[in-house]
């Protein structure tokens, strides 16, 4: 026995009990009549002449029903006898290559085909002049070209900085169109000022191109569409702020206040860009956004397949394990954090030899009196929050809770022979 098991051995791993979490299921089943809709607004109709040539750009975040919201607007367009084309917009994902950005494309399931018009995909930027603050403003060279700009986004919090606008479709402007360059030039000051730079990068690009349209949805906490809308470019800059502020409400979300053990099964890129999103954890990778739980001590245990290695997220944490360490690329992660310039969730947590010996790590430095009252949660991850597991100490609370079902008696954790959990 060596020295950390010494220390962890007489620490308790509390029991557990399932919980069924409620949030607020709406959402459209019907999304096409419900865009269409939205699309056919006078003001939105009557932007699209015949024969004109348009960008329409798609990012590289997993939205709901992505394929169909671009197949639909791409119709639209051609139904009015425009000359639809996609950009892809996201910045330097992809490794920041034309191909590599077609394929992201692709994997999320937008394709020529599955769109019905072609795909330019290219890295080469136009810069359109500088902010007073002496950052240089970029755009897509094919969007520059068009006759018209569309853009399609989903509105949600970021995870990095507040402001009344985040993550939506003036980020998907000023970075997603904007390419590498753009993305690198709007995170040059940090996210400090990246509530100011994101809205006056994509106020600039609309001054100087012709931005028709931009289609926003609102997922609910199961993460399908609630809402869509399209915006002007006038309603952009008066409305995004609204349509987050409907985000924020639908988010997912932790019950608790305060917790002294947040144990997390999986974190990786396909969660969230933060490995789990820090809006759920409390946990934020910058000191310029706020929210969630209180949580003393966090243990991320392994990480996703589809993360290919990209740990970026597991320095948020307090303790990690050997087999996520194990898994770790490295030079991925790292990268991630060269591009975003936050490198503390890049960063390796304390790392314990199995799943068992990292809790009892959390558990042991909660700071509390009795170990056997720690106040713990489980989640599978940060978009999985419908069930989750509490500890003994959390069992009254989580009844008088109406969000909250407690649907199974006190058990104990189930470690196998190697001290990870199955």
């Amino acid at each position: 026995m060596g020295i950390l098991q010494d220390l962890l051995k007489d620490i308790p791993v509390p029991k557990m009990a399932k919980v069924k979490v409620k949030f607020d299921n709406t959402k459209i089943d019907d999304l096409e009549p419900a865009l269409l809709e939205k699309l056919q607004q006078e003001h939105i109709k009557s932007t699209v002449k015949p024969g004109m040539e348009i960008a329409v750009a798609v990012g590289s975040r997993g939205l709901d029903r992505l394929v169909e919201l671009t197949a639909v607007t791409v119709k639209f367009l051609k139904d009015l006898g425009a000359k639809p084309f996609i950009v892809p917009s996201m910045g330097s994902h992809g490794g920041a290559t034309a191909e590599g950005q077609r394929e992201v494309l692709a994997h999320l399931g937008v394709t020529e085909e599955s769109a019905g018009c072609e795909i330019r995909s290219s890295m080469e930027v136009v810069k359109l002049g500088e902010l007073p603050n002496g950052l240089p403003v970029y755009v897509d060279k094919f969007a520059s070209e068009a006759d018209g700009i569309v853009v399609i986004n989903r509105v949600k919090p970021h995870t990095a900085f507040r402001g009344p606008v985040e993550s939506g479709i003036m980020k998907m402007i000023s970075i997603g169109l904007g390419k590498q360059r753009g993305a690198e030039a709007c995170h040059q000051l940090g996210f400090k000022y990246m509530a100011e730079n994101v809205p006056a990068m994509a106020k600039m690009i609309m001054e100087k191109k012709p931005l028709l349209f931009g289609v926003a949805t609102i997922e609910n906490a199961f993460d399908k569409i609630a809402a869509v809308d399209v915006l002007s470019p006038e309603e952009i800059i008066e409305k995004e702020a609204d349509l987050q502020t409907k985000a924020k409400e639908l988010l997912p979300k932790l019950f608790f206040e305060q917790l002294e053990v947040l144990v997390i099964d999986q974190i990786g890129k396909n969660i969230s860009g933060d490995g789990m999103d820090p809006n759920i954890t409390g946990r934020y990778p910058t000191p310029y956004a706020h929210g969630g739980p209180d949580v003393n001590k966090m243990v991320v245990l392994g990480l996703t397949p589809q993360t290919e290695g990209n740990a970026n997220g597991v320095g948020t944490a307090d303790f990690t394990t050997n087999r996520l360490v194990d898994r770790m690329d490295l030079e991925v992660t790292y990268a991630n954090g060269l591009t975003s310039t936050v490198v503390a969730p890049t960063k390796i947590a304390t790392t314990l030899p199995n799943d068992r010996e990292a809790i009892q790590a959390a558990v042991k430095t909660s700071n509390i009196l009795d170990f056997t009252k720690v106040k713990m949660v489980r989640i599978k991850n940060t978009l999985e929050l419908s069930e989750i597991e509490v500890s003994e100490a959390l069992v009254e609370y989580v009844k008088q809770h109406p969000n909250m079902e407690l649907i199974s008696d006190l058990y104990d954790l189930p470690f196998d022979e190697n001290g990870n959990l199955y």
